[in-house]
């Protein structure tokens, strides 16, 4: 059963430099470096209109659709999910790809079934992720599918223009 422990803490001074710092790797065109697992996602501020960005790592891929999958360890409170949920559409960077895209977030069944086969492949970063984000958990299938149930994780999904009739 997964066991909340603590409420995560939102990064300041050091680590929150620390934790901005792949931003900088794609500002200088070196976001290649993150070989795929990492994207910078690039939103529009709710409040400002400003561009706003932030690199987040990447749970899933599917290359078939170009969708990818990015879940929220600070859930709600996260600037840039109320700022993708004020407007959906952003850019992402990702390896050597600039895309246009769509964000949408998933239901609780498909929360599940996308952390449940990252934590299949890595079993140990989902273990220190889950730690970092104020869960303990006992490493069992049905643990990490509770906590699939818990975060907030989004598909960002290729632009779709609509047909005109």
């Amino acid at each position: 059963m997964v066991e909340k422990i603590s409420d995560p803490k939102y990064p300041s001074g050091l680590s929150r430099l620390m934790f901005r710092a792949p931003i900088w790797l794609y500002k200088f065109n070196l976001g290649w470096l993150m070989t795929g697992r990492m994207l910078q996602l690039t939103h529009t501020g709710r409040v400002s209109g400003e561009p706003r960005h932030v690199v987040l790592e990447v749970v899933k891929h599917d290359p078939s659709t170009d969708i990818y999958y990015i879940a929220a360890a600070w859930g709600e409170q996260s600037d840039w999910v109320k700022n993708i949920q004020a407007n959906p559409e952003v850019q992402v960077k990702v390896g050597k790809r600039n895309l246009n895209l769509v964000t949408e977030q998933l239901s609780q069944d498909d929360s599940e079934a996308v952390i449940l086969v990252y934590s299949q492949k890595h079993e140990a970063t989902m273990m220190n992720l889950a730690r970092f984000m104020g869960y303990k958990l006992d490493g069992s299938e049905g643990d990490f599918r509770e906590l699939g149930r818990m975060l907030m994780l989004f598909a960002l999904k290729p632009e779709t223009k609509g047909i005109s009739q």
